[in-house]
C-alpha cells in the first residue's frame, strides 16, 4: 500500500487552516453583540440581526472544531504518527485520507464506533 506525501498533506492543512484563521478574524464583527436601537433598527431588523449573530456563532464553533483537527493532524505529522489508525494501528488507506486528512481511524475501527 503507497503512503501519502506527507510534504503535500502537510501544505494542504497548513493552506486550510490559514484560510479558516482569517475567515475567523474577519467574521468576528457579525458574531459581536447585537445592540438595541429601536431609532436605527427596527424590531424585525434587530431579530433578523439576532439570527445572524447566532448563525455566525455556530459557523465560528465549526470552524474552531476544524482549525483543532487540522493543528492535531499536523501535530501527528510532526510525530511521525499520521496515516496510522489510533483505534487498531493500522495504516488508514491514502483514499480515506485524501478525502479527509485529517481523520483518525479506520474505515473498520469508524464503523465500530
Amino acid at each position: 500500500m503507497s503512503r501519502p506525501d506527507l510534504h503535500e498533506i502537510a501544505e494542504k492543512l497548513r493552506g486550510e487552516l490559514a484560510e479558516l484563521e482569517s475567515l475567523s478574524e474577519t467574521s468576528a464583527g457579525s458574531r459581536g453583540t447585537v445592540l438595541l436601537d429601536q431609532q436605527s433598527v427596527g424590531r424585525l431588523s434587530r431579530m433578523d440581526a439576532m439570527q445572524g449573530q447566532a448563525m455566525a456563532k455556530a459557523a465560528e464553533q465549526r470552524r474552531r472544531g476544524r482549525i483543532l483537527m487540522i493543528k492535531a493532524a499536523l501535530q501527528r505529522i510532526a510525530d511521525d504518527a499520521y496515516g496510522d489508525c489510533e483505534e487498531c494501528g493500522e495504516p488508514i488507506p491514502a483514499g480515506r485520507l485524501a478525502i479527509d486528512p485529517t481523520v483518525t481511524t479506520c474505515v473498520g475501527c469508524a464503523s465500530a464506533r
